[in-house]
């Protein structure tokens, strides 16, 4: 039996992919953007001097980078509304995401906070800064340029990760794809319109974050 392509018949549906490219970069950006922010704060709370919120955090990050990414996503749309805590799949999606981006982002943001001499914090307190404003302007930014590329990786897994939340019924590319499935029976040829549709979202990803690092993170670490 020979399998005869036809990928003429995903033509009346590419504004509908157009869309789940949209619904996917958005959702990626948006977890990416909490996620960061998350992973620094929890950064913060594994060097911190107070032991609860050093094992809060260090349990945080555990669970989350030994646990399935879709059982997390499971717990969260599924297992919360047992105790009143429902979530839209969406806003499922992106608690998901961003908590899970946090935790494995943490990591090599602790990582490169640890790489900073002591000496820039005792240089910092010599000027006359305050504790927040060393973080910001000695360490953070040396940090984030030591460990940018690190990052950019784990924001493009993350962008791929989101195929996942296609499980609870979120919107994006790869749940738009199975309706298409679903109403054309052409499997191997939507499948493989997404798989090139995600490797272009990847890369585009990939070369933003180059062009940041290039603009915001070029200057040689010391």
């Amino acid at each position: 039996m020979t399998y005869q392509f036809d990928f003429s018949v995903l033509l009346p549906y590419w504004e509908q992919l157009l869309r789940g490219c949209w619904l996917t970069i958005l959702l990626s950006a948006i977890s990416i953007s909490a996620g960061l922010t998350i992973g620094i704060l929890t950064a913060l709370a594994k060097r911190s001097r107070f032991t609860t919120a050093r094992i809060a955090a260090g349990t945080y990050v555990e669970i989350i980078r030994n646990t399935p990414f879709l059982v997390q996503v499971f717990f969260i749309f599924f297992g919360l509304p047992a105790l009143g805590i429902s979530f839209q799949p969406w806003s499922a999606a992106i608690l998901a995401l961003s908590l899970n981006c946090g935790a494995f982002s943490a990591e090599v943001i602790r990582g490169g906070i640890d790489a900073i001499a002591r000496g820039q914090y005792e240089a910092g307190t010599a000027l006359g800064l305050k504790p927040l404003q060393i973080f910001r302007h000695i360490v953070l930014k040396p940090a984030l340029r030591i460990i940018f590329p690190a990052l950019s990786g784990q924001f493009v897994l993350t962008l791929l990760t989101t195929s996942i939340v296609s499980s609870i019924s979120a919107e994006e590319l790869t749940s738009i794809a199975q309706s298409i499935d679903t109403l054309t029976f052409r499997s191997f040829e939507i499948y493989i319109v997404a798989t090139i549709l995600y490797l272009t979202m990847s890369f585009g990803f990939a070369t933003l974050f180059k062009l940041i690092d290039r603009v915001y993170f070029s200057y040689p670490v010391k």
